[in-house]
């Protein structure tokens, strides 16, 4: 009778910590750190093509997480996709001159935004605008390139 009552205590210890690492698993997977970062500020980049970028994505720098994307948007008068930053305040000496490039996390993995530092003396504050941008690699345009190269060579 003893032994049947510890072996259901155990068995439901284990199935709680399943559960708990199912819940982890999720958390992970759905990018939720936290519900809200606070002591942040933020920054603009405009991009011609963000292909498959989304809100809550990470920026990093040096593959270090200093931010996320805020929002995307698209400007109707200079044709471009304009994605907000939130740069944790930790991270404010970020020179002025630094660029974004939008990167893929391994070969099917998530897209994020990579910030290469400048060399200015100056850094970013709140509301800048990133300059230099460089839009992510879309890879149907590149193989559709490749084929048109192909069929006008062949003629």
């Amino acid at each position: 009778m003893q032994t049947s009552r510890t072996v259901e205590i155990l068995v439901g210890i284990f199935i709680a910590l399943g559960i708990a690492a199912f819940f982890m698993l999720a958390m992970k997977v759905s990018n939720i750190t936290a519900l809200t970062e606070r002591d942040t500020y933020i920054l603009k980049a405009r991009f011609d093509n963000i292909g498959g970028l989304k809100e809550r994505s990470p920026v990093r720098i040096s593959g270090v997480r200093v931010g996320r994307v805020d929002s995307i948007d698209y400007d109707d008068e200079l044709l471009e996709a304009v994605v907000t930053l939130h740069i944790n305040s930790k991270h404010s000496r970020i020179p002025n001159d630094s660029s974004a490039s939008i990167y893929t996390a391994g070969l099917l993995g998530e897209q994020y935004i990579s910030l290469q530092p400048g060399g200015s003396e100056e850094s970013f504050t709140d509301g800048d605008v990133i300059d230099e941008t460089q839009s992510a690699f879309v890879l149907e345009r590149m193989v559709g390139k490749f084929l048109i190269q192909e069929a006008e060579s062949g003629e």
